[in-house]
């Protein structure tokens, strides 16, 4: 490089996961004495989906920036950092370049990695090297999620003369964290579940064809004897249900819903059902058939609670499965309450009074 002319030639500077091309206006013949001064700057492209809540320094180094050369000899490293420290800097140009909107989802950004260091290069020239790592993280009330971490780094080779401007190099690297990140989510926000807003569930009730052991609740298909398939155990009744229910679910997101689709499973395994001989009368059936209706009451209720809910989208399934066991709690006790005072089918009073109770609320529920 001829000097005493000052054309520098043009320092091409190539990035992990991006390419910057930094012209020689970013040279500067002097020494940097003072902090690093970071040079604010909006970004191109208006940000719709988050705005920055907060700027973590997670570096162990948190003091330290730079391990710069000087353009006078002795060329022994100097160390330098930002202005007022990395966190306050790079909130401050986060602010200034993504205008804060607090509708939007708010954003953490976690510096992991972030340092600069030249190296002598044969007897007239310095290579520098900077190397960034930002965790993007989306902030909620319990804590964060870890969205994407950005890794980059950028190279430049200049005269041992002459000095690099720093603060520009740093802000364009961050700059373009911040565009790389902004373009994520742009891309992900209608359908990752970790940027969903809300939830929608939707209820269907599973039937199986052909028929196989378990029998699935349907007011069209009332038990028989020949559901029955076990052998009679104990003396103490003349016949016994084993009914309960369950579920399964699908989640997906589509324009940031998570539409949860829970299929309910109201079964009675024939396997597990019997029925002695002296027993095979209606009454008996009736009192039976009333443990399958009140497990389908149960599973209703499990329903009509979740609806009720307002429902996180990121701990929908924490809300699904507490609620679950306290609706087959709820069931169980029902169950037992029904044996006892209607013991077992046998006090015709107490079973009517029941059979009334039952018709009434799956008439409500169906």
């Amino acid at each position: 490089m001829n000097i005493l002319r000052g054309r520098p030639k043009p320092v091409v500077v190539v990035a992990f996961l991006c390419v910057i091309i930094f012209f020689p206006s970013i040279l500067k013949a002097q020494k940097i004495n003072g902090p690093i001064v970071l040079t604010n700057r909006q970004l191109a492209e208006k940000v719709k989906e988050f705005y920055i809540a907060d700027v973590i320094d997670d570096r162990s180094e948190r003091q330290l920036i730079a391990w710069l050369l000087p353009t006078l000899p002795p060329f022994t490293k100097y160390k330098i950092d930002v202005k007022d420290g990395a966190s306050e800097a790079l909130k401050r140009f986060a602010d200034y370049a993504i205008p804060a909107d607090k509708n939007l989802r708010p954003v953490n950004i976690r510096i992991k990695k972030l340092r600069l260091i030249e190296e002598q290069k044969g007897t007239d020239q310095v290579s520098g090297k900077l190397e960034l790592e930002l965790l993007f993280e989306l902030k909620k009330d319990y804590g964060s999620v870890k969205l994407i971490t950005y890794p980059a780094s950028t190279s430049y080779t200049r005269s041992v003369s002459q000095q690099y401007a720093i603060g520009i190099l740093i802000s364009r690297a961050f700059e373009g964290g911040l565009n790389w990140f902004n373009n994520w989510m742009n891309r992900e926000a209608d359908t990752n579940i970790k940027l969903a807003k809300s939830i929608k569930l939707i209820f269907t009730d599973y039937t199986e064809k052909p028929e196989g052991d378990t029998i699935y609740y349907s007011p069209k298909r009332p038990l028989t004897w020949d559901d029955f398939k076990d052998k009679p155990y104990g003396n103490k009744y003349v016949a016994e249900v084993l009914p309960g229910f369950g579920y399964t679910e699908q989640a997906e997101v589509q324009k940031g819903v998570v539409l949860i689709r829970i299929s309910m499973r109201v079964f009675l395994p024939k396997s597990a059902a019997w029925v002695r001989s002296e027993g095979r009368n209606s009454t008996a059936l009736n009192h039976e058939q009333r443990h399958f209706d009140i497990a389908k009451i149960a599973a209703r209720h499990f329903q009509q609670a979740l609806l009720s809910m307002k429902i996180p989208a990121d701990n929908y399934d924490g809300y699904i499965n507490v609620q679950y066991l306290d609706s087959y709690r709820e069931m169980n006790q029902l169950q037992d309450n029904y044996d006892k005072e209607t013991n077992h089918g046998v006090n015709g009073a107490a079973q009517q009074r029941w059979d009334a109770r039952i018709d009434k609320e799956l008439k409500e529920l169906l």
